[in-house]
């Protein structure tokens, strides 16, 4: 499974998900990213990996 912190409550507030703080550009980058780079995005959101 790919890690993602999406938990499906997407509401956009100045280009950032205010519900996993992702940016639309991680948001729009996601499945070009490999796993590392996915995990290590989450750390910097602060989002646990397995979500």
């Amino acid at each position: 499974m790919v890690s993602s912190p999406c938990i499906n409550v997407c509401t956009v507030d100045d280009g950032v998900c205010t519900a996993c703080g992702r940016t639309l550009e991680d948001i729009a980058n996601w499945a070009a990213m490999t796993e590392a780079e996915r995990i290590e995005r989450m750390r910097a959101l602060d989002v646990p990996a397995d979500s």
